[in-house]
């Protein structure tokens, strides 16, 4: 007997079973910082990939658009059940998919997408129903850790050991949440109670740990290094939260000649 009549037949008998088809079901997404706002726009975006959680077949894929959202709801005001964090302006993608049954999907999002070095990826499972939409805040996946970027000494850098004052040569990065939100001295994002170091080698050899302090510069991070013989040098520079447990980490090779 042909499907149609088949289901026609069923609808008529059963009228309250409703007819099985494709549905379109949206599905927000968004990516947000570990002990911070919402990872968008202004740091790239988060990439989320929506694949069903079986076969691996893909669903859905893009990048989160927007705005970290609103500072004071989000970080200073008291959050209770039920509480929505964003609004139409933060960062989120939306996807809609057709389904016909209910499908357990698997959804990764790796953040910041455009910097790579700090690049972390975290992953949720659910349900979705067909035409069940999921809005609002929708699916909130949290991005631990810090980007830092290396700015002095630069990759690759040929520096003359005549050139370096005192044996110390100075160093720079740069250390913002994964959001991209400020760090400051004693700002919301308190500089001075994180952890920032420099682990050194020359040509293998490891030089010990030097640490940076933050600077009256928003995010800027400085120091200086112990330099005093011409080599290849490898510089690690880590940061650490003692209470979030955040961490971040940028490296740099460069030449003392």
């Amino acid at each position: 007997m042909h499907k149609a009549l088949i289901l026609g037949l069923l609808v008529a008998l059963f009228p309250d079973v409703t007819a099985i088809h494709a549905q379109p079901t949206t599905v927000v997404v968004r990516a947000k910082a570990k002990d911070a706002k919402f990872i968008a726009s202004s740091v790239g975006g988060a990439m989320v990939t929506i694949r069903t959680a079986d076969s691996g077949t893909l669903l859905a894929r893009g990048i989160t658009h927007g705005s970290t959202g609103n500072t004071h709801l989000i970080m200073r005001t008291p959050h209770t059940r039920g509480m929505q964090l964003s609004d139409e302006a933060t960062g989120k993608f939306e996807a809609s998919i057709d389904l016909d049954q209910p499908t357990l999907v698997t959804i990764e999002v790796r953040a910041p997408y455009t910097k790579r070095q700090a690049t972390v990826a975290a992953s949720t499972q659910v349900w979705l129903i067909p035409g069940k939409h999921i809005t609002g805040d929708g699916i909130v996946v949290e991005i631990p850790g810090f980007i830092v970027d290396i700015l002095t000494p630069r990759t690759h850098q040929f520096i003359p050991l005549a050139d370096i004052a005192q044996g110390r040569l100075p160093v720079e990065a740069n250390v913002v949440m994964m959001c991209g939100c400020t760090i400051s001295d004693g700002g919301l994002w308190d500089g001075s109670r994180i952890e920032v170091r420099g682990i050194l080698q020359r040509d293998g050899t490891s030089l010990g740990e030097v640490p940076l302090t933050i600077t009256t510069t928003d995010n800027l991070f400085a120091g200086a290094l112990p330099v005093n013989a011409p080599g290849n040098y490898h510089l690690t520079i880590y940061a650490y939260d003692p209470a979030t447990g955040n961490t971040g980490v940028d490296q740099v090779n460069y030449i003392v000649e």
